[in-house]
């Protein structure tokens, strides 16, 4: 693992934002009064950790994980963009989560509606002389993390065509959640979607049950989830329930390698599969086209309840 140094601006009274090297990159430091931070990092815009006000890290990181540059790390929430998997012909989950990061010192008014009284850094990405001979297409990524006053994580992608023509992209928070135990874990909120398993040839399926559990591999991309709804990561071993809500984000993927791809991943430990589940807010069946000077904006909130609540609740 890698040293850090951090350094605190105070943006507003008991609100932090600030700075921490760790391994040589530059990552920006969330704090709110009840002591919950989160930590971003400039290389790949990658959400390094996510923490409740009593310290307990809230998202997955493998103990393997390399984390040197141009690598992404395996664990947190990484940006996938413009590809997703190995939808396409770019490197898998695209090149957007290997590149280097500039914090935006004038970004635009993203959403009226975000609540005050939270920290948050804007960052953003323009391709390179490199990027546009592997993708010939330019554009601004803009990304706004913050962290709430209740703890809650927000992330808000907008991503604007700046080229003369167009251009179409898939998309995902590929997201690590931290789990007690997998065979603890149930997904509610996925019942009668439709959902690729790409464990058989992308073979589209129904989900027939009413939550989604876990006894073997699993590698699932729901379709035409409604915005509205919450899907709830219910783990029963540590009492608490993650809930994601999505806006512009139609696709749910879900992922564990179980024990097998586990054993095969070099930069993830055998039996880590069972402290983890990825559950992302994607673009994936039907990719977003952006006509010259467009934009698009993808929303996902991340929040933790009681495990006490279920989907119907929510």
């Amino acid at each position: 693992m890698g040293h850090s140094a951090a350094v605190w601006d105070i943006r507003a009274a008991s609100h932090e934002v600030g700075t921490d090297h760790w391994n040589g990159i530059v990552q920006m430091v969330l704090r709110n009064p009840q002591g919950a931070s989160a930590k971003v990092s400039l290389l790949g815009g990658q959400v390094m950790s996510w923490k409740n006000e009593q310290g307990e890290e809230l998202l997955f990181t493998s103990s393997k994980a390399m984390f040197r540059p141009p690598r992404w790390m395996q664990g947190g929430i990484a940006i996938c963009f413009p590809q997703f998997a190995n939808c396409g012909s770019l490197d898998q989950q695209g090149f957007a989560k290997n590149k280097m990061w500039a914090v935006d010192e004038s970004p635009p008014h993203i959403h009226p509606n975000d609540p005050h009284g939270k920290s948050f850094v804007d960052l953003i990405l323009k391709p390179s002389a490199e990027d546009l001979k592997c993708w010939p297409h330019s554009f601004e990524f803009r990304l706004r993390v913050s962290l709430g006053i209740d703890g809650s994580l927000r992330l808000t992608s907008r991503i604007r065509n700046t080229d003369v023509k167009p251009f179409t992209f898939s998309f995902a928070y590929h997201t690590y959640l931290s789990v007690s135990d997998i065979s603890e874990v149930r997904i509610e909120g996925l019942e009668t979607l439709d959902y690729l398993d790409n464990l058989c040839q992308r073979e589209r399926c129904t989900e027939q049950g009413d939550a989604l559990t876990f006894e073997s591999e699993v590698d699932r991309t729901y379709l035409s989830c409604p915005n509205p709804n919450a899907i709830a990561v219910i783990d029963h071993g540590k009492k608490r329930t993650f809930v994601l809500r999505k806006e512009g984000l139609p696709d749910i993927v879900v992922w564990n390698p179980w024990e097998k791809k586990s054993k095969a991943m070099m930069d993830f430990g055998d039996e880590e599969y069972k402290e983890m589940v990825c559950v992302d807010g994607a673009v994936i069946e039907k990719p977003i086209t952006l006509r010259s000077g467009d934009d698009w904006t993808g929303r996902l909130k991340l929040s933790v309840v009681p495990s006490s609540f279920c989907s119907d609740h929510l």
